[in-house]
């Protein structure tokens, strides 16, 4: 228990912790609200319209994550959080003042979610890099799971709540609720010590940073295999706001109660599994390809929910593995790169984790429409699935070895050398730690503790 809340030792990243908690619930609240807003009383049940909402949130971060992976590497991560924390909660306050006086109509949530993504491209490589100077080293692993779990805990809280008082004083209370709650976080930065921070030179300003970026991740294969499995996921698969509210409404025919009760559910098992990786001293690529594909099969299952109940509860087992796919990705990514590309290298990951959902958004929305409900799941379920396959297809000619699932739940893959001798050591495991720049793994080892 000691190892998988060791980062809270610390007092800058406990202060963190706290409120982002806090920031975080007010968020999954105001998330909620809007769906809910945007396919109950701004369509008539358009999940094509809650897509293009969502498309238009996390768009900007197709465009301007490059360029904030760059601001991040450059300007004080500190500073930079700030900034975009009092203006997540102004964009807040805004969207609320319209719903509370009667005056918002579609395009003004449109406009207020493409105003937020704008924010949310510059908060997220910043956000990402900043919990490596909160900690040492060693703990950074820790600390990226302990974030989840932070996030994942406010997951849990923030739909019930948000269901509550949508029931209780309607949801532009709650975008007030989500204003006020940037207080926490804005607090806690406020309160860092800056001489307990364990800074990095900034990168001095010059030509072609950008693509300078891009070639370093184009070196690395196992970067590259990460980017496309996370990419198709979560284009195609974690668009779990949109297919809980569709399913719920008109596939179980429940209300916003019984929605707001589905996301609670499935931060549970986000939480259980954000907790199981802060165990995790050094999670690998084979994770990853573990997690995506045990996702596959949890979404699958999903979507052949035969009651509200059941899809409720398995929504457990869907939020373990659906953390444990991106904890893994985002900490495997950040231990195995090299501190002056951290902020580019996660703002590209951030581009393909973000910036894939406007382009899945919409075409998952249209599926729910055309298709039913349950299809919207089934899409994210075969496309990970495909991904898979090819991931393992691809190691297994790019590094010569193979992929054995050992274990469903926790996802755990093994990664086995098939050109290994023929003496005692034949089943000996390849751990994929920090690789060479060409992406090539490490040498054989006999651990397979995931």
């Amino acid at each position: 228990m000691q190892s998988t809340f060791a980062s809270l030792a610390s007092r800058n990243y406990r202060l963190r912790f706290i409120g982002g908690i806090v920031g975080n619930t007010g968020t999954w609240m105001q998330r909620v609200a809007q769906d809910w807003l945007v396919l109950t009383e701004l369509t008539e049940d358009s999940g094509l319209a809650v897509g293009v909402v969502t498309a238009l949130h996390f768009g900007p971060s197709l465009v301007l994550s490059p360029f904030a992976g760059l601001v991040a590497d450059r300007l004080p991560k500190r500073a930079i959080l700030m900034a975009t924390q009092v203006a997540q909660a102004a964009l807040a306050g805004a969207i609320g003042l319209l719903v509370l006086t009667d005056l918002v109509a579609l395009w003004h949530v449109c406009a207020l979610a493409l105003l937020l993504g704008v924010v949310t491209a510059f908060d997220a490589p910043a956000n990402q890099t900043f919990v490596g100077q909160l900690v040492p080293g060693h703990l950074l692993a820790n600390a990226v799971a302990l974030n989840a779990a932070s996030f994942n805990l406010s997951r849990m809280l923030g739909p019930a709540l948000a269901g509550v008082l949508m029931g209780a004083i309607g949801a532009g209370w709650v975008f007030v609720v989500n204003a006020v709650s940037f207080a926490a976080p804005i607090t806690a930065l406020a309160m860092i010590r800056t001489s307990e921070l364990r800074l990095t030179a900034r990168v001095p300003r010059a030509k072609g940073q950008i693509r300078a970026g891009l070639a370093y991740i184009s070196r690395r294969g196992d970067i590259l295999v990460i980017l496309v499995v996370i990419g198709v996921v979560s284009c195609l698969g974690l668009n779990s706001q949109l297919t809980m509210a569709v399913m719920a409404r008109e596939e179980f025919g429940r209300g916003a109660g019984e929605y707001g009760i589905l996301g609670s559910i499935f931060a549970v098992g986000a939480l259980a599994g954000s907790l199981l990786a802060a165990r995790r001293s050094r999670p690998r690529v084979r994770l990853v390809v573990g997690s995506a594909f045990a996702f596959a099969l949890a979404s699958g299952v999903s979507a052949l929910s035969p009651t509200y109940w059941f899809y409720a509860a398995w929504g457990l087992v869907v939020g373990l593995v659906t953390l444990t796919l991106i904890t893994a990705a985002n900490a495997t990514i950040q231990l195995s790169t090299s501190p002056e590309m951290r902020g580019r290298v996660m703002s590209l990951y951030m581009v393909v984790f973000l910036g894939s959902t406007p382009v899945g958004s919409p075409l998952v929305g249209w599926v729910a429409e055309a298709w039913g409900p349950r299809w919207s799941v089934g899409v994210g379920a075969l496309a990970s699935l495909v991904v898979v396959l090819g991931a393992a297809i691809w190691i297994k000619l790019r590094w010569h070895v193979s992929l054995e699932m050992t274990s469903l739940i926790p996802p755990h893959v093994a990664i086995v050398n098939p050109t290994a001798g023929h003496g005692p050591d034949d089943d000996a495991t390849l751990v994929q730690s920090a690789p060479d720049d060409d992406g090539s793994p490490a040498a054989p080892s006999s651990s397979r503790d995931g």
